[in-house]
């Protein structure tokens, strides 16, 4: 079996393991910036998996390779950003057993969306455009929403939305290379200065893909020819 693993497959491996040392760290207490750690760690798992493609193209890949990218990303695009959110609002939610229900049911939804988008990613793959936001566009903005901490109640709505643009026909743009390099660096600068000088590296973060997750539908629809 290890033979038929390829350079990307990985790749795709070390992203899997980032996600679930996001999780460990979690529970770690006598861990400063735990929740700074986790974070950093899904988001270099993102880069991991964004990585992988190009080593795929240039050293070829397996056929194992669509099968282990989607399990990776369920781990770090998924279940981890899940427990991510969950840690962040347990505290919020602690003694109230509606709050705590609101939030579980919140974090099902979004891990519903999650599994039917990655499961059928390579199904409805088109090579110009994505067919529903991308689950690291989704992840990205719940994972943000989360580290500056908005008020829970609002979380599921946000789910919601994310949920049925994931789940959508519509269609998002490939970004190109040098979109990909910002987006790079606005998840280096993340991790390095976390919220330091006013929070600026994840809000450029987060202001980023939401530019993509609102604007990219309509430069397809108005402006791609």
């Amino acid at each position: 079996m290890i033979r038929l693993l390829s350079y990307a497959d990985l790749l795709s491996i070390i992203n899997a393991l980032l996600g679930f040392l996001a999780i460990l760290v979690l529970f770690v207490d006598s861990l400063e910036m735990r929740i700074h750690i986790s974070l950093s760690l899904i988001l270099l798992g993102l880069v991991i998996d964004g990585l992988d493609g190009i080593v795929a193209r240039k050293f070829g890949s397996s056929k194992l390779g669509e099968y282990l990218e989607s399990m990776a990303d369920m781990t770090t695009l998924s279940i981890a950003p899940a427990v991510f959110v969950f840690h962040v609002y347990l505290e919020a939610v602690s003694g109230d057993v509606y709050r705590y229900i609101y939030l579980l049911l919140a974090l099902a939804i979004f891990l519903s969306f999650a599994i039917i988008r990655l499961a059928s990613f390579h199904i409805m793959k088109e090579d110009k455009f994505f067919i529903g936001l991308p689950a690291s566009a989704s992840t990205v903005i719940l994972l943000t929403l989360a580290y500056f901490e908005v008020d829970f109640i609002l979380i599921l709505p946000a789910v919601v939305i994310i949920g049925a643009f994931m789940a959508s026909d519509v269609r998002f743009p490939k970004p190109g290379l040098k979109i990909n390099a910002f987006a790079t660096l606005f998840i280096l600068l993340t991790i390095i200065f976390n919220k330091d000088y006013y929070g600026f590296a994840p809000l450029l973060l987060f202001a980023g893909i939401l530019i993509y997750a609102i604007g990219g539908p309509i430069y397809l629809k108005f402006f791609k020819k």
